[in-house]
C-alpha cells in the first residue's frame, strides 16, 4: 500500500475563497486517517483531491515516489490510474442489479476472467459477511446491509487506498456503531490504507490512527486521536474533541517559581506545569478543564446543580460556580436533584494552559484549588 504525502496543496474558488488552504501531510502506508472538522472546512475536498475527482489550485500529491499531480509539473492522473477507491455518501448502488452484479460490475468493465471475477466476489462477499444477500437487489437490503455491499464493490478491485465520504451518516445510532466496529476489522484484515471524511468527532476518535482536524481550510493538529483529545494544539481542537467538549476558564496568572497562581471570577487555583515553560512574570490565560475532571466530593468547592442528566453508565452536570458554569461527569448510576447544592474538587495532570490572545497551548499540568 502507498504512502500517500500532500504537499502545499491548496484549493481555491471563485472570488477568492479558498477550501484548502497550503494542506501538508503524510498518510502512511496502513494508517486510517479521518478528516475532522466542521461543514465547510474543505476536508471533503482534500479527499476529492487525493482521488483525482478534483483538481488543487497549487501544490503536489505523491503516491509513495509517483507524482500524481503537480501543478508546475502539469501531472494529473486520472482516478481510475491511482489505484483507489472511492465509498460515497449515498451508497451508489445500481438499483436495477443484485448484489452480485454490483459487485461484478466493476471488475467486468476491468476485463476481468470470469472465474476470477466469481472468486473475488465470493471472497469479498465472505469478508463483509453478506454471502446470503448475493442474488438479493438493494431494495431489498436494510440500511446496513447496503453499506456492506458498497464497501464490497469498492474493495473487489484490490484498491491500495480506500477513500471514505462520510459513509455512516445514514444510519441510525446503533447501526452506525455496528458499522464503526465492522470498518476497524476491515482495516484490520486487510491492511490497506483508509481516508475517511467524517464531522463526527466521536467516529473520528473511535476509528483512527490519526486525526487531521481542520478549520476553515487551514489544518489545526494531526497526530493520533486520544493525544489530540488529551493534547489539544488549541483552543478550537480542545472545543471540538469530547462530548461534553471541554470546559474553558478565562483567568488571570502570576508566576510563582515554577507555578502559576491563577485568579477566576468565582475562584483561585495553582496550575503546576508538566514541562518548563516561558511565560511572563504576569499574563492572561484560559484554562482547559475536561468534564472528568471535575469530581464530585465531599469536600472542595460548592456549586448549584444546574442540571443532571443520567444516562445509566455516566450523569453529565453542570455546575454553577458563582459566574462560572462547569460541566461534570459522575461515573455509574447517580442523578442529581436540580438547584441542589453540591461540592467538587479537581484531580489529575491533565489540565490545559492556554495562551488567551492568541489560543494556542501552552502547557499541560496539574491543578490545586487555593479557595
Amino acid at each position: 500500500m502507498p504512502t500517500i504525502r500532500l504537499v502545499n496543496i491548496t484549493k481555491q474558488f471563485a472570488k477568492g475563497s479558498k477550501a484548502v488552504d497550503n494542506l501538508n501531510m503524510v498518510i502512511k502506508d496502513g494508517e486510517f486517517v479521518s478528516l475532522l472538522g466542521p461543514s465547510g472546512c474543505g476536508k471533503t475536498t482534500t479527499l476529492r483531491m487525493i482521488a483525482g475527482l478534483e483538481t488543487p489550485t497549487e501544490g503536489e500529491i505523491y503516491f509513495d515516489d509517483v507524482c500524481v499531480f503537480s501543478d508546475e509539473k502539469g501531472i494529473n492522473l486520472s482516478p481510475d490510474k491511482r489505484n483507489i477507491g472511492f465509498l460515497f455518501q449515498n451508497y451508489a448502488l445500481w438499483p436495477h442489479m443484485t448484489v452480485r452484479k454490483n459487485i461484478s460490475f466493476g471488475l467486468e468493465n476491468m476485463k476481468w476472467p470470469k472465474e476470477k471475477i466469481e472468486a473475488r466476489v465470493d471472497e469479498i462477499c465472505k469478508t463483509m459477511r453478506i454471502e446470503e444477500y448475493k442474488d438479493r437487489y438493494p431494495a431489498e437490503l436494510s440500511g446496513g446491509q447496503q453499506q456492506r455491499v458498497a464497501i464490497a464493490r469498492t474493495l473487489a478491485p484490490e484498491p491500495k487506498v480506500l477513500l471514505m465520504d462520510e459513509p455512516l451518516s445514514n444510519l441510525d445510532a446503533k447501526l452506525r456503531n455496528d458499522m464503526r466496529a465492522e470498518l476497524k476489522r476491515l482495516h484490520l484484515n486487510t491492511g490497506s490504507t483508509f481516508v475517511y471524511v467524517t464531522h463526527d468527532q466521536s467516529e473520528a476518535m473511535t476509528l483512527s490512527t490519526k486525526v487531521a482536524l481542520i478549520k476553515l481550510g487551514l489544518l489545526q493538529q494531526y497526530c493520533p486521536p486520544l493525544e489530540l483529545y488529551g493534547e489539544p494544539a488549541n483552543v478550537f481542537c480542545a472545543d471540538f474533541m469530547g462530548n461534553p467538549s471541554m470546559n474553558f476558564v478565562e483567568c488571570h496568572g502570576k508566576k510563582e517559581g515554577k507555578k502559576i497562581d491563577l485568579t477566576t471570577q468565582s475562584f483561585e487555583c495553582k496550575f503546576t506545569p508538566n514541562d518548563e515553560i516561558d511565560v511572563p512574570e504576569e499574563g492572561e490565560y484560559v484554562l482547559g478543564i475536561r468534564p472528568e475532571f471535575v469530581n464530585i466530593s465531599d469536600e472542595g468547592l460548592e456549586a448549584r446543580v444546574i442540571s443532571s442528566l443520567p444516562s445509566g453508565m455516566e450523569t453529565t452536570l453542570s455546575l454553577a460556580v458563582d459566574d462560572i458554569t462547569l460541566s461534570a461527569v459522575a461515573f455509574g448510576s447517580v442523578d442529581f436533584a436540580m438547584d441542589s447544592t453540591v461540592k467538587f474538587n479537581f484531580s489529575g495532570n491533565r489540565y490545559v494552559l492556554f495562551d488567551k490572545a492568541t489560543g494556542e497551548k501552552l502547557s499541560l499540568g496539574s491543578l490545586e484549588i487555593i479557595k
